[in-house]
């Protein structure tokens, strides 16, 4: 079993958990207050609540250097102390790496609400100078604020907003920039988004962006680095399509443009998928070139009642994370039963792979609430969990997670192929193949035409969020899907 995940990275592209406030606020909390009472703690926890804690390369049960966390759910005002937030702000920055969304999630969603559009807007206003001081303060790399594509068709971001095209979208999404290139501090480096819901606007986008990363225009403030959002997280020949774009117009330099994050990304043929892009980048042209993705499905898994119990990565099929519900006992309250043996009793699955986490857990550590126990606000609910439960299987599932996507590109290198990444209808065609091609000439009318030659094959890669053929191309985003569960 490994504990220490940052040893394991090797070249493989870097999955970063969309960190949970729920989950950073017991890290947080427990280390000013008794916040989990310590006779709740499992006795294998060392460290108590700290244990939870894979950024603390000392104290957590495994060790994990990379995480992505969102301004959408942070405290954004610096000025005042933050328990809930410790795990994020009071980090060892010399043995952790953070990557800061932005909120443009919140912004689609009407969450934040102001008139984007103007860059008086007092909300906005606000919103704007508070994302860019808590980014600056906290992360090492941050998103600019983009205002999502599809914001327009979001009756609730619409309405909040008051944007309602496309063009809308990108001249707010201008103010933002241009406060945040104007205003950085150097501390935190930025990455600038890319949006589009089809392969048109999401050109048009670029064409209207990329001088933010231009050394030549903006020398000292230029931005620095990229993030796929909209079709450009989802569509391979998209990706690839901006990447050559990037690489020939001088927008993917080394220590310039050495970053490039796909937001929302999931599936573990595109954590080998994006292994092969990084690699090929960094053979021809950037060596300092790393992709990043995330996505929160640990997090969203527990939330709703599942915890990851094994990997499937068979040649030449579907490789994919298999999430059960997990027990929810009453009749365990004092059974000291191992909780992986109680999960197989109990007709989950037929077999449980431990983590760090659940290897010396009990089965009463999870179901803690026995038949007529009352829980914090005084009631007998219908669970056998509390709140701490809950943070235990997310920290299984970061694990799980994170190894799962490890694993993924150690079976690839050994000569596993997942079933999407490989057509054999005619001569066998392999998709670190092409994209070796791609990146191997300096000549991009060739690059181009090795795009536009496998333009069918591309169509059978299925994106995050599992359009295939022709929705790969001209698929219509829908907001609700961003964090997408395997």
């Amino acid at each position: 079993m490994n504990t220490n995940l940052t040893a394991e990275q090797k070249d493989y592209a870097v999955f970063l958990p969309a960190l949970s406030g729920f989950y950073a606020t017991f890290v947080g909390k427990q280390r000013h207050e008794e916040y989990v009472e310590t006779s709740r703690i499992p006795q294998h926890f060392t460290n108590g609540v700290e244990s939870l804690n894979w950024l603390n390369a000392d104290q957590g049960l495994f060790e994990y250097n990379w995480t992505l966390y969102s301004a959408g759910h942070a405290d954004l005002d610096i000025t005042r102390d933050s328990p809930k937030e410790d795990m994020i702000r009071n980090r060892d920055r010399s043995s952790s790496w953070l990557l800061g969304d932005s909120g443009g999630f919140q912004i689609g969603k009407g969450v934040w609400e102001g008139d984007w559009k103007d860059p008086t807007c007092p909300r906005a206003k606000k919103k704007r100078e508070q994302v860019l001081a808590w980014m600056d303060a906290y992360m090492d790399y941050g998103m600019i604020l983009d205002i999502p594509a599809w914001v327009a068709r979001s009756p609730a971001g619409a309405k909040a907003t008051g944007i309602d095209n496309y063009q809308d979208a990108v001249n707010a999404t201008r103010i933002n920039n241009d406060y945040f290139m104007k205003n950085r501090s150097g501390a935190c480096k930025f990455l600038n988004v890319l949006q589009g819901e089809n392969h048109a606007d999401a050109d048009d986008w670029y064409e209207q962006m990329k001088d933010y990363c231009d050394p030549k225009k903006y020398p000292e403030t230029h931005f620095n680095g990229w993030s796929m959002g909209g079709q450009n997280m989802c569509d391979i020949h998209l990706v690839l399509k901006r990447l050559i774009a990037l690489r020939f117009d001088g927008l993917l330099e080394t220590g310039k443009h050495d970053f490039m994050h796909f937001l929302g990304t999931s599936k573990l043929e595109w954590a080998t998928l994006l292994t092969d892009i990084q690699r090929a980048v960094r053979k021809y042209h950037n060596p300092n070139f790393t992709v990043t993705f995330d996505c929160a499905s640990p997090f969203l898994a527990t939330a709703n009642g599942q915890i990851y119990c094994e990997l499937e990565t068979q040649d030449r099929s579907k490789w994919v994370y298999r999430m059960v519900p997990s027990i929810d006992n009453k009749a365990f309250a004092q059974d000291t039963t191992p909780f992986s043996d109680a999960f197989v009793r109990e007709g989950k699955h037929p077999s449980f792979m431990n983590s760090p986490v659940t290897t010396g857990l009990s089965a009463k550590d999870i179901c803690i609430y026995g038949q007529g126990d009352l829980n914090k606000i005084g009631k007998e609910g219908k669970t056998s969990w509390d709140s701490f439960s809950y943070a235990i299987m997310m920290g299984h599932n970061v694990w799980m997670h994170i190894n799962a996507v490890q694993e993924a590109n150690r079976q690839y290198d050994q000569g596993k192929i997942p079933n999407m990444l490989i057509n054999e209808t005619f001569d066998r065609i392999m998709f670190r193949d092409i994209v070796e091609a791609i990146f191997a000439t300096d000549d991009r009318s060739v690059a181009d035409a090795i795009i536009i030659e496998y333009s069918k094959y591309w169509m059978s890669i299925i994106g995050t969020r599992g359009a295939t053929g022709k929705k790969t191309v001209n698929a219509s985003t829908q907001f609700a899907n961003l964090f997408e569960e395997v």
